[in-house]
């Protein structure tokens, strides 16, 4: 369940960023919603989807 909703909540951020990068297309911009979408992947994946030990 928390793989479902970790991976919904992605999607919805990468909605709305996506909005965002589309009607303010400016390079500054685009690379912060970059680091962002990395940054959320890779807590993602270390939160909801790494093998916990």
């Amino acid at each position: 369940m928390d793989r479902l909703m970790s991976l919904l909540a992605f999607a919805v951020l990468l909605g709305f960023l996506g909005i965002l990068g589309y009607f303010v297309p400016s390079p500054d911009l685009l690379a912060v919603i970059g680091l962002t979408v990395g940054l959320v992947g890779f807590d993602m994946y270390r939160s909801a989807w790494h093998k916990k030990d």
